[in-house]
């Protein structure tokens, strides 16, 4: 199950890149002085630096299968999951006033991670239970 959830987080992580790369690509850092964005730029990369140390950790449980590891990677992914939830609240309140770089976002990419995202996230919270178990 770990493996499974390597694919899934790398797949969000893919999106991600994606949506970030919109993102700055669309002016999104330009747009902080004039506070055009809903996005903070410490929101920005927060989120991504978040997950990406979770990452790590979940690799260190997959190589070590440590329990340590695998709850670490899930308490510091809660926090990157929270942080994207409120990216999405954020853009969804945008509307037809959406404001900002992340007004291009695609329906799809934004889905599509956040769905990625959730699998990941129900993944890591099992397998660290069944960990604790054994």
């Amino acid at each position: 199950m770990g493996l499974i959830t390597i694919v899934t987080w790398l797949i969000t992580a893919m999106v991600g890149v994606y949506l970030l790369y919109l993102w700055l690509s669309g002016g999104g850092l330009r747009q902080q002085a004039a506070k055009v964005t809903r996005f903070p730029t410490a929101l920005i990369f927060a989120h991504p630096i978040l997950a990406v140390s979770a990452l790590g950790s979940w690799i260190a449980y997959v190589l070590t299968l440590e329990k340590v590891f695998a709850w670490l990677s899930f308490g510091v992914l809660a926090v990157a999951a929270l942080l994207g939830f409120v990216m999405f609240t954020r853009w969804l309140g945008g509307g037809r006033h959406a404001r900002g770089a992340e007004r291009g976002f695609p329906m799809v990419a934004v889905l599509l991670h956040g769905l990625a995202g959730v699998t990941t996230f129900v993944l890591v919270l099992l397998t660290a239970a069944v960990a604790t178990d054994a």
